[in-house]
């Protein structure tokens, strides 16, 4: 037994604040402890001093000046280094976050605020239904988007309340656990009774939670479009610079949302961060899809993403449709069996997978892999002329084009081979000028060559793009994905070639129609209101028999098809470099773009990636590819743990399969992304 003298001389006052909701009970207290007691004993000896009963088992201590949690209850207070200076919090550990989801509504639940970032998505999305949690993150919105939002509000004389969808209840949200069966692909769908769509796997599970019908619609159906007013409003990216800015706000998913200084009640945006959609199944995944959908929606209207006139047209036909269905009773009965097995044909082409495929694929005939051989035109750019145009005999084999004089001069040697491993595809497509180009970026010892293939028909173009496509991933013609890409290039261009008919628009449906909700602020300001309502009606007619769930994959697909699609801008400064440039990060590969002229200059690909590393200390990333490649920079408009959580999410993703268990390696994401600063 010690005696009190004894224990004074080696004890000291640790002060702790507890955040409690009893007025009556004081908020500080001092305990007397000894550096041998632990975490557990300092939080006993706290509840016992309150002496107020209630549930703290959600209870954690938060160390305030090293912005840490002191989550492990046997260390001791010598081994945490919490000495008497220490300023201790005795809080929640599940909080209120605000979370502004991809299709612009705004929901309230309790998130962990203890759990590094990664985990607190997978529970969010747990409540949400979205299966493949890994495929999004939370991001901070930036100052600069900010500050336009907030002029605008005071400017509104009117005060706008902002409707949330409150999901504070949710059993996961309490800090439970959710099922572990809860999102088996081999789960047969329950059917709603009602609506007769197959019911949320999370509404079957938990019958008692705030994600009732009329909730998960809000999340799975795409709702009336927003009036222009409110799109002028919103932050619209018009450089590099400035869409760099939309990235840099990525929360860092081995922390915890309290070590980045997120506070209860903060709002934050909840979207896919990695552009790998994969295992789309409309049984399962209503609100991922209409999500994923409605992600890709705003980045069209608000130029986050480029595309031709007649893409846009394309997007806003797609658009307009789904908009009319949403509102319809037709969308009551999207997920029937029949229309779900008419769908899943097409969700193959929605895969996006890094480089590597299938290993599995052993019938694969290697010893006659097909070839192309054709006439096309060749356009070189030229610095200081005009493009010259000339026709040739074209061969393309394994991944390289081969181009000769005429077809007899084939047996001979080659005008020029070029090797298209690694190369940037470029889609050049007028449908209605019959123009069918493939615009070919491929690396050279000083940057990239540029040169233009110009095809004679849409089926010519589609073989030769998808060949294009697939040789720059490294893949050939013999890949079992060729023929899937060709389907799915001619399908793209097919919703692209309309022709309007006098009978098919009906009046009502020109006067019904607000064009501007589906088209960008510089296409609503190019052309009135009547001229966008008939070029929209004219592209509609590629498109009106879809349904709703189908309509949604196929603008997915499109957006897909961008030559834009999934890359995430930062603004670096390459080692030896005097300039700033752009990197762009993809699902498969950076590429390093000129930040005046926007055009890229060098591709390098994951696939030829033998490592990477980051140098805390001045904040370098550095790459090692094949050939003795090596890159470094340093990154300006965000910091250097986002780019390399970047890269190794990508590497990470590609290890995923359909043959393995749902449970996701969250060690092997954290060695991958992880990294002490």
């Amino acid at each position: 037994m010690i005696s009190s003298s004894e224990y004074g001389s080696h004890s000291w006052e640790l002060l702790v604040t507890v955040d409690h909701q009893h007025e009556e009970v004081q908020k500080e207290f001092s305990l007397q402890v000894t550096g041998d007691l632990h975490i557990g004993g300092v939080m006993l000896k706290l509840v016992e001093k309150i002496k107020k009963s209630q549930d703290w088992s959600d209870y954690a201590l938060w160390w305030e000046q090293k912005k840490c949690w002191l989550l492990k209850t046997h260390w001791t207070l010598d081994k945490c280094g919490v000495q008497a200076d220490a300023k201790l919090f005795f809080t929640t550990q599940h909080k209120m976050l605000r979370l502004r989801l991809p299709n612009m509504k705004t929901v309230r639940l309790k998130v962990s605020f203890s759990s590094m970032v990664f985990k607190a998505v997978s529970d969010i999305c747990k409540i949400l239904n979205i299966r493949r949690s890994e495929e999004l993150s939370l991001l901070k919105q930036s100052e600069d988007t900010l500050k336009k939002k907030n002029k605008k509000d005071k400017n509104s004389k009117e005060t706008v309340t902002e409707d949330i969808l409150n999901l504070c209840n949710s059993p996961v949200s309490s800090g439970l656990s959710g099922s572990p069966g809860l999102y088996s692909k081999t789960m047969t769908p329950i059917y709603d009774p009602i609506s007769g769509t197959p019911a949320s796997s999370t509404i079957t599970w938990f019958s008692d939670s705030p994600l009732t019908e009329q909730n998960c619609s809000i999340l799975a159906f795409s709702h009336p479009n927003c009036s222009p007013e409110t799109l002028a409003e919103m932050y619209q990216p018009r450089t590099l610079a400035d869409k760099a800015k939309l990235n840099a706000g990525w929360l860092d998913s081995s922390r915890s949302l309290m070590e980045q200084g997120i506070l209860e009640d903060d709002q934050l945006l909840l979207r896919f961060k990695y552009y790998t959609f994969f295992d789309l199944n409309p049984k399962y995944d209503a609100v991922r899809i209409n999500q994923i959908y409605e992600q890709a929606r705003w980045a069209i209207l608000l130029e986050e993403i480029d595309c031709t006139e007649e893409e846009m047209l394309i997007f806003a036909a797609l658009q307009y449709h789904v908009s009319k269905l949403s509102l319809s009773s037709e969308a009551q009965d999207f997920t029937r069996e029949s229309e779900v097995d008419e769908v899943e044909a097409a969700l193959s082409n929605l895969e996006v997978t890094l480089e590597g495929g299938n290993a599995s694929n052993v019938l694969e005939d290697i010893t006659d892999i097909p070839k192309l051989a054709d006439n096309l035109r060749l356009v070189r750019p030229r610095r200081l002329s005009l493009k010259t145009i000339k026709p040739y005999w074209f061969v393309f084999k394994d991944t390289s084009v081969s181009y000769f004089k005429n077809k007899e001069s084939a047996q001979g040697e080659p005008i020029e081979k070029l090797n298209l491993k690694g190369c940037e595809v470029v889609p050049d497509v007028n449908v209605s000028a019959k123009k069918f180009g493939i615009k070919l970026l491929i690396p050279v010892a000083d940057g990239m060559n540029e040169v233009y293939l110009r095809c004679d028909n849409e089926n010519q173009y589609a073989q030769w793009m998808a060949a294009c496509v697939l040789a720059s991933k490294g893949k050939t013609m013999a890949d079992s994905s060729y023929h899937p890409e060709v389907h799915k290039i001619l399908s793209f261009l097919k919703m692209k070639n309309w022709a309007m008919s006098p009978q098919a628009v009906s009046d009502q449906e020109s006067i019904d129609m607000k064009p501007e909700c589906f088209v960008s602020l510089r296409y609503s300001k190019k052309y009135k209101s009547k001229q966008l309502v008939a070029r929209i009606l004219e592209a509609h007619q590629n498109v009106s028999q879809m349904t709703l769930v189908e309509a949604k994959l196929r603008f997915i697909q499109a957006w897909q098809s961008l030559p834009e699609f999934g890359l995430s801008y930062y603004i670096v400064r390459f080692k030896g470099s005097k300039k700033d440039d752009v990197l762009g990060v993809s699902y498969n590969r950076l590429i390093r773009i000129d930040i005046a002229t926007g055009d890229p200059i060098t591709t390098w690909r994951f696939s030829n990636m033998k490592q990477w590393n980051v140098n805390w200390e001045i904040r370098q990333v550095a790459i090692e590819f094949d050939q003795n490649v090596s890159i470094a920079f340093t990154c300006l408009s965000a910091g250097c743990k986002i780019i390399h959580e970047y890269i190794g999410g990508y590497i990470f993703l590609s290890t995923r399969s359909k043959d393995q268990n749902e449970t996701l390696d969250e060690d092997l994401f954290h060695k991958l992304t992880g990294g002490q600063e």
